[in-house]
């Protein structure tokens, strides 16, 4: 017996047996935490999807309710102001309360940006939904962790990422995706592989749930990958590189133009419902000018000939300049006030690009559209891998080569876009590269003001 023991205790199954338990113990923990978010969240983002479809089609029907934009966005600044200006941050209250565990975010957040967002849509804000997500997420993880009385513990910081995690997954329905972007959007350069387990647990569930509910997200397919070698094509790399340039240098436009503007409006007019008004009639202007296409998300859409992500996908289905197009139409919509988000706009946005970038460079489109889907993403949210893995979930890109083009165009693209995004609470853990004039540690914000 005695020789047993020293066996057990030299060989080290002591200590393993005791790793194992600590990490049975560390699941079932966030097992049970995260479920009930997860499907919280999840059905959350079904009611809001279904939602959003809902006004989207109602609003094509009715192409009036466009002139109904300015003040729609005046009921939800007054809305806010009225009933939770402590949310007003939004995404980045979220981010805050990451970082600083004595952050609080209000419950009424999530009511709030759905309400929000629905207000957006109905007019034909050309806006997102993942800013609806993140911070829905958000607040709901915030009410759970104080019902759980985890105070401003690392388990709150961990169980609002989830909240995070669950949210992206809910929307668009990739949940590894959605693990990697809550634990990479918080700073450039460091991720906090702490919170692997809780998001990726949370966003299954999200993900789950939304399915449970019946409601679908949309299939993107890029047939020319059958088409393509398996092996490394030099050429076909080298315009690879040229496109996630272009994609990073639009990704930049679009965080200055944006900030740009915000700050502009803000200057020029103190009032928040003052600032919705001006900014919906600017998008009844370029709408007036330019068309409809480029108002709301842009998914799909019925009309024949109707410029959309999904259209962009094949030849023909975009113009040169529509990338350009909605650039101007959603900085325009969210720097004016109006909820939403903007990562469905740049996908529209590096789609279109993409679209116009393979015609120019004779490669393929569809390819091209997906490498801009995912890079001008990368580039604006800083979340090079988060975006090299969602290419996987949503256009079924295998291992091997054609990954490597998709993670050539994210990275690139991220590196190119320079210390820029939209959200400007990211901190910046290390900086893209040595010799920028930037302070670790510090909020992007900061950055912006060097």
């Amino acid at each position: 017996m005695n020789l047993w023991f020293q066996f057990w205790n030299r060989s080290g199954c002591g200590h393993l047996l005791a790793d194992l338990t600590l990490l049975c113990l560390y699941l079932l923990k966030w097992a049970i935490l995260t479920i009930p978010l997860g499907w919280t969240i999840g059905s959350a983002c079904a009611g809001f999807l279904w939602s959003l479809d809902a006004v989207t089609h109602f609003r094509i029907n009715h192409p009036w309710l466009l002139f109904c934009l300015p003040l729609l966005g005046a009921l939800s600044t007054l809305m806010y102001r009225w009933l939770g200006p402590e949310a007003e941050a939004g995404s980045n209250l979220v981010i805050d309360a990451i970082h600083e565990p004595a952050t609080a975010i209000p419950p009424r957040m999530a009511p709030l940006v759905y309400a929000g967002t629905i207000l957006t849509h109905v007019g034909g804000g050309s806006a997102g939904r993942e800013g609806t997500a993140v911070q829905m997420g958000g607040a709901i993880a915030s009410a759970l962790a104080r019902w759980y009385r985890l105070g401003e513990s690392s388990d709150r910081t961990v169980l609002l990422m989830a909240g995070v995690a669950a949210g992206f997954s809910g929307i668009f329905g990739t949940p590894v995706t959605a693990t990697l972007f809550a634990m990479e959007v918080l700073a450039i350069g460091r991720i906090s592989y702490q919170a692997m387990a809780p998001c990726l647990m949370a966003g299954l569930i999200a993900e789950w749930t939304c399915a449970w509910w019946g409601v679908s997200h949309t299939h993107y397919h890029i047939d020319s990958l059958t088409e393509i070698s398996h092996h490394l094509d030099w050429l076909l790399l080298g315009k690879v590189v040229l496109a996630a340039i272009a994609f990073g240098l639009a990704g930049r436009l679009f965080s200055w133009l944006a900030h740009t503007l915000q700050h502009r409006l803000h200057a020029a007019f103190h009032a928040a419902w003052l600032r919705a008004l001006v900014g919906g009639c600017g998008v009844i202007g370029l709408a007036s000018i330019f068309g409809h296409d480029y108002l709301g998300l842009g998914v799909t859409s019925a009309q024949p000939g109707v410029v959309t992500i999904v259209s962009s996908f094949a030849e023909g289905g975009a113009q040169p300049w529509s990338w350009l197009l909605k650039i101007l139409f959603t900085t325009m919509t969210v720097s004016s006030g109006f909820k939403g988000g903007e990562v469905t706009p740049l996908f529209f946005i590096g789609a279109s690009l993409g679209n116009a970038l393979g015609v120019l460079l004779h490669a393929p489109v569809d390819l091209f559209a997906g490498l801009g889907f995912v890079a001008v993403f990368a580039a604006t949210a800083n979340t090079p891998l988060a975006c090299t893995i969602m290419a996987v979930e949503l256009f079924g890109v295998g291992a091997g080569v054609h990954l490597f083009y998709f993670a050539t165009a994210c990275f690139l693209a991220y590196l190119v876009a320079g210390h820029s995004g939209i959200y400007l609470s990211q901190r910046i853990g290390m900086a893209k590269y040595e010799g920028t004039p930037v302070q670790p540690d510090t909020p992007l914000h900061s950055a912006h003001k060097q």
